[in-house]
């Protein structure tokens, strides 16, 4: 990755942290962790890594809180980064932290 993409993919970790803290009510997407972001070249989609605490079954139920909470995260992510378009976010559960485990 160029030093822009990994700039803009810290600053867009640590706005959807603040988010999710918060700003976003949904009981589903308490206690989240985003892991990682990655940008494409042309910084127009983030992918994003993330995890909760509690075991793997809450998987499902927190994919499908982001995915309802994803117009709001994109729309506040494209108020605080500084880019003529706001990158399309795509979720991904964070499998690392289980296989750490094992």
């Amino acid at each position: 990755m160029s030093i822009k993409q990994d700039r803009m993919s810290e600053r867009i970790q640590g706005i959807l942290s603040q988010l999710l803290l918060r700003e976003v009510s949904d009981p589903r997407l308490q206690h989240i962790t985003v892991t990682e972001v990655k940008l494409d070249p042309e910084l127009m989609f983030a992918t994003i890594y993330v995890n909760a605490l509690g075991d793997e079954s809450r998987e499902t139920q927190v994919m499908a809180g982001l995915q309802r909470a994803k117009g709001f995260l994109r729309r506040e992510v494209g108020k605080r980064i500084q880019l003529r378009n706001s990158p399309d976010l795509v979720f991904h559960w964070d499998k690392t932290l289980a296989r750490g485990e094992r």
